[in-house]
């Protein structure tokens, strides 16, 4: 089946912005830091989605800001390694060069980077692939928070839990987040994967669909 570019309409894989990002990835460690000190805060994640696991080293600078008791956060250096696909690849290089291009984006800036932003910078990515290109964003945001644990910023740290939706299966708010991630855009499709909801109260029924169009809207712009 041919794969259209949602940004383009041309008929594609991967664009040459994406192949670039992986057969030259920006900011890739091979080895871990022999000394992590180096670094000021570290994160890993994995996706259980497509297996992909992910590694990430931030070295902050601090600048001052217009208010001159007011220290601003500058991403000076932001290191990576993944067993990940070529997806996963690309859209981390390009992750790490939009967050230290022209002298480094603030911790705060940061944080809003979509991976809809993400992707348009590489060209856009097929579909079924967009699951990949969100391990950068979920790993970043765990190197932020081990930032902000270790210089005492704690109100700045983002928890994601896990909220149950369907008691009768055990279904979480990030289960169907992984559905939509695996390319689920109705609760049709969602229950296909899941059984969630199914003959269940139209309140319950209604919560599900606004989740799907949450991480839709999300993950797909």
């Amino acid at each position: 089946m041919d794969v259209i570019n949602q940004y383009t309409g041309e008929k594609w894989y991967y664009t040459d912005i994406v192949k670039d990002h992986f057969f030259h990835p920006r900011n890739l460690l091979m080895e871990k830091p022999k000394n992590e000190n180096e670094f000021d805060a570290r994160g890993m994640v994995g996706s259980p989605a497509c297996g992909d696991m992910m590694e990430m080293w931030m070295k902050i600078g601090s600048a001052v800001g217009s208010d001159s008791n007011n220290k601003e956060e500058r991403i000076k250096e932001l290191k990576w390694k993944t067993f990940g696909c070529a997806s996963a690849i690309a859209a981390t290089s390009m992750y790490s060069v939009m967050l230290t291009e022209n002298g480094g984006m603030t911790l705060a800036e940061a944080l809003k980077v979509r991976p809809q932003d993400v992707m348009k910078r590489l060209g856009g990515l097929p579909n079924r692939k967009i699951h990949c290109s969100v391990l950068a964003d979920k790993a970043f945001q765990k190197t932020a928070n081990d930032y902000f644990r270790k210089t005492g910023q704690n109100s700045r740290i983002v928890i994601e839990g896990a909220r149950v939706i369907d008691p009768r299966l055990n279904i979480t708010d990030k289960d169907i987040e992984e559905a939509v991630l695996e390319g689920a855009q109705n609760l049709e499709e969602v229950q296909k994967k899941l059984k969630v909801g199914i003959g269940a109260s139209q309140e319950l029924i209604t919560e599900i669909e606004q989740l799907i169009r949450f991480y839709a809207d999300k993950y797909y712009g």
